[in-house]
């Protein structure tokens, strides 16, 4: 059974109507107290009836995150390499009816890239790019990848879904992680701000994160695109989707990303608001439940709400981010979307260490998956 067959037999009216209950404070302090969640506690600790009782879990939470992660903090940096796209995405600078101006990188260019981000100290990264496969398709990613573990300890994919067989491609390459957000659990919606184009499968892309763990990754990153629908009944599904995952391959790693729409486009037809206490309920929220499980803060994000949530439940951030091909040594394509922290790696490491918070910029060595090559 794939996790589409799995989502497709849950009763999505009964899981909506546990989100929306109403619970009073002594039954929530009970949840939060509980060495382990049940799915439906998780869904209890996602209800307006919670908001009442998000210091408690802040307590709770801070406790869970010392007690699984120490005192560290991944840092990590993306790497855009193509932001050609075959997808009409309403929501995505990236769209392909937009008028941009489009760029793949050639293996020359991400070496200078690569180069130029290795010199600021990061050794983990995180190669992006659109859905144009006959562009930058699988063997285009390959090389990629062998070329950045010529520099780099550990190499993150955030690319289109594919096949098992395609996946394992990438992991014999040297990949290790791979983040796929669903952009949201809501068929209506999904239909609705997905034009045209491949992405318009949404089982699909529902079932790849499944299909690249099938295939060796050892981590993948699940999310939603917060504002496009309900957060909560987003959040809902996100939990369900990584306990499926962690059920059926516990021996790999899956970790929860909260990108939140910053600055909306304009074709969006409606636009939930996610506050900021929303945000951090949701966050907190996922640390109770999954209480193993990195979560990450992109530079999407204020600085403010970044520092607030260092050493609190976040354990993996992104710093110095460009989100545009070639952005970090010329600037001559569009970028995907504006970031909001644009502070530099040793000021955000400078943060990290008044905070008593240990920065890793290393996370995870090609030698203990069975590549010989060593990082310059």
């Amino acid at each position: 059974m794939s996790f589409f067959d799995f989502f497709s037999s849950l009763d999505q009216k009964e899981i909506v109507d546990r989100v929306y209950a109403k619970y009073d404070q002594t039954y929530l302090l009970t949840l939060i107290n509980k060495e382990s969640l049940h799915y439906y506690d998780f869904l209890a600790l996602l209800s307006p009836s919670a908001e009442s009782v998000l210091n408690e879990m802040a307590i709770k939470s801070q406790f869970i995150t010392k007690k699984f992660f120490g005192n560290t903090m991944l840092l990590y940096v993306p790497l855009y390499l193509s932001n050609e796209c075959s997808n009409a995405c309403l929501y995505c600078g990236f769209n392909k009816n937009a008028n941009i101006i489009r760029r793949t990188l050639s293996l020359k260019e991400i070496e200078q890239e690569i180069l130029f981000l290795k010199e600021k100290g990061f050794d983990h990264i995180l190669l992006l790019t659109g859905e144009y496969p006959s562009v930058a398709g699988i063997d285009y990613l390959e090389e990629a990848i062998s070329l950045t573990k010529k520099y780099f300890s550990s190499i993150s994919l955030e690319v289109f879904p594919s096949t098992e067989a395609k996946y394992k491609q990438l992991v014999d390459a040297g990949a290790t992680g791979l983040t796929l957000y669903q952009e949201t659990y809501h068929l209506p919606t999904y239909k609705l701000v997905h034009l045209s184009g491949p992405k318009t499968n949404f089982a699909f892309r529902l079932n790849a994160p499944e299909e690249a763990l099938a295939a060796g990754f050892r981590k993948v990153g699940l999310g939603a695109l917060l504002g496009l629908t309900d957060w909560r009944f987003d959040s809902a599904f996100v939990g369900s989707h990584a306990k499926y995952l962690m059920n059926k391959f516990w021996k790999s790693d899956v970790s929860i990303s909260f990108p939140r729409l910053r600055h909306t486009p304009s074709s969006l037809p409606l636009i939930f608001t996610v506050s900021d206490k929303n945000l951090v309920q949701m966050i907190l929220a996922f640390r109770l439940f999954l209480p193993s499980s990195a979560l990450t803060l992109s530079t999407r994000e204020s600085a403010e709400l970044r520092d607030n949530l260092m050493g609190l439940c976040i354990t993996q951030m992104s710093a110095e981010s460009k989100t545009n091909p070639g952005g970090y040594t010329s600037n001559l394509s569009t970028e995907q979307f504006s970031t909001d922290d644009n502070r530099s790696l040793k000021k955000i490491i400078s943060c990290l260490n008044k905070k008593g918070l240990d920065p890793i910029l290393k996370d995870w060595s090609n030698h203990f998956q069975g590549f010989n090559q060593e990082p310059a």
